[in-house]
C-alpha cells in the first residue's frame, strides 16, 4: 500500500485510498478548476474538504503543503518518477494534470504555449479582476460609500470580458474547436461573476454574447456539472 505518512497534511485529512490522487479543496472558482479537470480526465482521486468556516486552510497541516494557505492543493502518490508529488496553485495543477494524462493541452509546441498563455491570462487577469468585483459588489466592500474602487474593477472586468469576447467571436473555445485547460481555468470565474457575485448587470454581461454562449456550453458538460459540486457543500 502507498505510504503518504511523510506528508503532514494526511494527519488532518487521512487518505482512505492512498494510491489515488488526493485533492484538498472547496467549491470556489479556483477550487473547481482542479475538480473539473480531475472529472474530465477520469483520474481516480479522493477529495478532502478544506473548510473556510473553521480556517482549515490556515492549519499547520494544510500550510505544510501550501505555505500561502490557499486552495486547491493536491498530493499525487504517483508523481514523476513514481514518487509522490505535492502541488499547489490551480494553474500549476491544471498544467500538471494535463501533462500527466496527455489531455486538454495540445502536443504541438505553438498551440501548447498559446494555451498556456490563456491559462496565465486567467491567473493574472480574469481571477484577480473578477474577484475584486465580488469584494466590492457582494462582500464587505459593498458597504464603502466611495464607489470608485468598485467602478475601477468593474471597468477592468469589462476590459477582460472584451478580450474574451473578441477571442471567442470566431471560436467555439479559447483554442478553437479544442476544449483545453484554458477553458477549465476561465469559465468557472465567468460563472462566478454573473452567478454567485450577481454582477452580470453591473458588468453588462449581455454585451458579451460569445462569452455567455461558451459559458453555457461549459456548464453543460457532464464533468463540469460534477466538478462544480466537489467537494460537496456542507449541510
Amino acid at each position: 500500500m502507498t505510504d503518504l505518512s511523510a506528508f503532514p497534511i494526511t494527519r488532518k485529512w487521512p487518505a482512505r485510498h492512498p494510491e489515488w490522487l488526493q485533492l484538498y479543496s472547496l467549491a470556489t472558482p479556483n477550487g473547481v478548476k482542479a475538480s473539473i479537470m480531475l472529472e474530465e480526465t477520469g483520474l481516480p482521486y479522493e477529495v478532502h474538504r478544506v473548510s473556510f468556516d473553521t480556517q482549515d486552510q490556515l492549519s499547520g497541516e494544510f500550510t505544510s503543503l501550501n505555505p500561502y494557505g490557499k486552495i486547491p492543493a493536491i498530493l499525487d502518490p504517483n508523481g514523476p518518477g513514481g514518487k509522490p508529488l505535492a502541488l499547489f496553485e490551480s494553474g500549476a495543477i491544471l498544467l500538471y494534470l494535463a501533462e500527466k494524462t496527455g489531455q486538454f493541452l495540445p502536443a504541438e509546441a505553438s498551440a501548447r504555449y498559446e494555451t498556456i498563455q490563456w491559462l496565465m491570462f486567467q491567473v493574472g487577469g480574469v481571477g484577480p479582476m473578477f474577484g475584486q468585483v465580488g469584494f466590492f459588489h457582494k462582500f464587505a466592500g459593498r458597504e464603502y460609500e466611495d464607489k470608485r474602487p468598485r467602478d475601477r474593477y468593474v471597468g477592468e472586468a469589462r476590459r477582460v470580458l472584451r478580450v474574451l469576447e473578441h477571442r471567442l467571436a470566431q471560436r467555439e473555445w479559447m483554442m478553437g474547436n479544442a476544449y483545453t485547460i484554458a477553458d477549465i481555468a476561465i469559465f468557472p470565474w465567468v460563472r462566478n461573476l454573473v452567478g454567485y457575485y450577481g454582477a452580470g448587470d453591473l458588468v453588462e454581461i449581455a454585451m458579451f454574447p460569445h462569452v455567455t454562449r461558451a459559458l453555457d456550453a461549459f456548464v453543460a458538460r457532464p464533468a463540469v456539472v460534477r466538478g462544480l459540486d466537489i467537494p460537496k457543500r456542507a449541510d
